[in-house]
């Protein structure tokens, strides 16, 4: 193929380096073909992020011939340095908080279930030091990660003790005593300063870094490369650190998409303007270079497990004829959270038939009152999705479940799925031919209505990386609801094809209103990028002088903006748009 200049830059550079890609711009083929360039005999080991993307990278470095290339995970490297060495035993789950709180003994305060409020503080505390870069637990502030106002009141009353437990818990496992996790023997990794021994060190998806990891790649005496995208992290959570934004080495960037055309390039760049209400924002151009292409794999992304859940019962409720989805991902992931808690369990509390509930934390809450405590305390977000699929669906969670898992085809079937459901998290490095999203995310009105005193600004970055990282899993088609659709998006004079496409009936994916928002009206008011394009035609004409005196005389008459939009045949955003553009606000005072 042939390389962009971009990509001749990049594989002519010397010295450390960083490289800014936006999705689909080729990034592994750039870094393959800066392998092939460096002297045969150097040592390179490429630094992969998980290992689904460890494994497909030694497939193709093996089928370029570059046998001095090492694929490996940072935690893999770990597991080999760590685990061997010291005889340890490790989880491939996390402790859940009721085992914290058996393993530490940990008694109970005056709140009710005090001691699992206690533990999962305890717990999360420990994964924010052992994702950290510092040596010891009093260099952090674990208030710093916690964002509710009556939450951060709890853990203020009792720090102390929360850190020195933590303490103790990673010196357990230091010991001996009790099975290690992955994220400890990462951090003791980190801890005795390796050295790797190479000569070029290729670090992958560096925005989603934890700064151990990045701390590791750092410290190496290496030619480092550290490539990603500044907008697809979205592993905040899992306390990731935007890596490209830490390091101060020379920067390039990959900015042409070589998966989906301008329009969708279009779509992304105007979602990450949404940044400006967050102060963040800087100038960021992508170039669409990705042709129509099949109409094959059509996948429903969703912010949260809630809303693909939903979206996929609603689909199978009204789509009897279909035989095989796919999920994303271990399907049964989907009816547990992370530290293994099931929906089922949460169901029984529900029905009061604690003699099937597996997980004792939720056996021992009394009534749905003090769940709901307990999840106000500890920010449990998963555990609160729980409890809101089953106040929705009830007893018709198991046969929802098996039906959904009756129609799931295996990994090495997924193309006979006529839909594939993922949310954001599970589709990432993934790409389909046409993508229909969910209504879960963030929305510009809701940024708007935010003040800024009150706005976490980390927490609304991930969110709008999340919106684009969605978008920009489409090869093709891209079907949003209206509500997540940019303001400033029909404006765009790009020339597009105008054909209305139907990649499936939208209708199937409209569920009932719930405790999780009203899904069904945004649902309902999908558009595909094509159709919004035809449906406002006229949006593509620029604003002219006399557009404008129209636009102003309408505004002073005290048309509404629907009104407006129809008569000008464009949406409502982009009349909101120009309304401030020409700041009528401002000179003729706010509509009340």
């Amino acid at each position: 193929m042939k390389l962009t200049q971009e990509q001749l830059d990049i594989i002519h550079s010397t010295g450390n380096i960083k490289i800014n890609a936006v999705a689909g711009s080729g990034k592994t083929t750039t870094i393959i073909e800066y392998a092939k360039s460096r002297p045969h005999h150097s040592k390179i080991l490429y630094l992969a992020f998980n290992r689904s993307v460890r494994n497909d990278a030694i497939a193709k470095f093996a089928a370029c011939g570059l046998a001095n290339v090492k694929v490996e995970t940072a935690h893999s490297l770990a597991y080999k340095r760590i685990v061997f060495r010291e005889g340890y035993t490790v989880r491939n789950q996390g402790y859940r908080t009721n085992e914290i709180a058996d393993l530490l003994e940990i008694t109970g305060r005056t709140e009710k279930h005090g001691k699992y409020i206690l533990a999962n503080h305890i717990n999360k505390f420990f994964s924010y030091f052992c994702n950290s870069d510092k040596s010891r637990m009093e260099e952090l502030d674990y208030l710093e990660v916690i964002t509710d106002k009556k939450v951060r009141a709890f853990v203020k009353t009792c720090y102390q003790d929360i850190q020195r437990m933590a303490s103790l818990l990673y010196q357990r496992m230091d010991d001996g005593d009790i099975d290690i996790t992955h994220d400890f023997y990462l951090k003791k990794f980190q801890l005795e300063g390796p050295d790797l021994g190479y000569d070029y060190i290729l670090f992958d998806e560096g925005q989603d870094a934890s700064a151990a990891m990045l701390d590791i790649f750092l410290r190496q005496k290496a030619i480092k490369v550290i490539v990603g995208d500044t907008h697809q992290q979205i592993y905040g959570w899992r306390y990731a650190v935007n890596s490209l934004e830490k390091v101060d080495f020379k920067t390039f960037h990959l900015s042409t998409s070589f998966r989906f055309g301008q329009d969708i390039a279009h779509l992304a760049t105007e979602v990450l303007k949404w940044k400006e209400y967050l102060d963040l924002y800087q100038p960021f151009t992508i170039t669409g270079e990705g042709g129509p292409g099949k109409e094959n794999s059509i996948a429903v992304i969703a912010r949260t497990n809630l809303g693909l859940l939903l979206n996929a019962i609603g689909y199978i409720e009204k789509n009897k004829n279909v035989t095989h989805i796919y999920f994303e991902g271990n399907i049964n992931s989907y009816a547990y959270a992370d530290e293994g808690t099931s929906l089922y369990d949460v169901l029984n509390f529900i029905n009061n038939k604690r003699h099937l509930i597996k997980d004792n934390l939720i056996r021992e809450m009394k009534n749905t009152a003090e769940l709901e405590e307990y999840i106000e305390h500890t920010e449990d977000m998963q555990l609160a999705t729980m409890l809101e699929i089953v106040k929705e669906y009830g007893d018709d969670i198991h046969a929802i479940m098996k039906e959904l898992k009756r129609k799931h085809v295996e990994d090495g079937e997924k193309e006979k799925a006529a839909v594939i459901f993922s949310t954001v998290h599970r589709s990432k490095g993934m790409e389909y031919d046409q993508v229909i999203l969910a209504d879960d995310f963030i929305t510009e009105e809701k940024l708007k209505k935010m003040k800024k005193e009150e706005m976490n600004i980390s927490k609304l970055n991930e969110e709008i990386n999340l919106l684009y990282v969605a978008i920009t899993r489409t090869r093709n088609i891209i079907q949003i609801p209206e509500s997540m659709i940019p303001a400033t998006f029909p404006a765009s004079q790009i020339t597009v094809e105008t054909k209305k496409y139907e990649a499936i009936d939208r209708t199937s994916f409209s569920v009932p209103e719930t405790a999780a928002g009203n899904h069904k009206e945004s649902a309902e008011k999908a558009y595909s990028v094509e159709e919004v394009r035809l449906k406002h035609k006229d949006a593509y004409m620029p604003w002219t002088a006399a557009l404008d005196n129209e636009l102003t005389t309408l505004y002073c008459q005290g048309a509404k903006i629907k009104e407006m939009a129809k008569y000008f045949g464009r949406t409502d955003g982009a009349i909101r748009s120009r309304i401030k553009k020409l700041e009528l606000e401002e000179i003729y005072g706010k509509r009340k």
